[in-house]
């Protein structure tokens, strides 16, 4: 494939860990069809993708301001914000659903005072919600800080998430 001829764009910030969001985008030789995998890189760099992000990503690979946000939030595994400390996320599957997924979130919202897709005041737990976690032998499953703990009822999960 060809390379574009667009010269890159300058960072947000000093920060060096631009840098590494750079290389990528060079190998990848600021292309447009690489930009899941720079919004990839960007989030693993900085742990979410703030409009900065997804402004520079797209000037960089010429890529439009509606398409990067479009892509951005059409996939669940960006974030926008910022994450907690810890993650929970909880598994709405069909089996998960069938199997008291609804009665997790509850008990997170009880516990924790938030929603999923939010992180509590404190910065402490960011609150997800999965499409499906392949792990339906173990419904409901929920992942804590990437470990996952299947077939979970509301007062185990509340013991989870008092530990955090």
């Amino acid at each position: 494939m060809a390379q574009s001829t667009l010269a890159p764009a300058s960072a947000p910030s000093d920060d060096k860990r631009w840098r590494q969001v750079d290389v990528r985008m060079r190998r990848l030789g600021y292309r447009p069809d690489g930009l899941i995998e720079v919004l990839h890189t960007t989030q693993e760099v900085f742990g979410y993708l703030d409009d900065d992000a997804l402004a520079y990503v797209g000037e960089s690979l010429g890529v439009p301001p509606s398409k990067v946000y479009g892509v951005a939030t059409f996939y669940s595994h960006f974030t926008l914000k910022p994450q907690g400390e810890h993650t929970c996320v909880v598994c709405t599957g069909t089996a998960c659903y069938i199997n008291g997924a609804s009665g997790l979130l509850a008990e997170v919202g009880r516990t924790l005072g938030v929603k999923e897709g939010a992180t509590t005041p404190d910065g402490k737990v960011s609150v997800l919600k999965a499409r499906c976690l392949g792990a339906c032998s173990l419904a409901p499953a929920v992942v804590i800080d990437g470990e996952v703990h299947g077939k979970v009822t509301p007062p185990q999960l509340k013991t989870l998430l008092e530990a955090l």
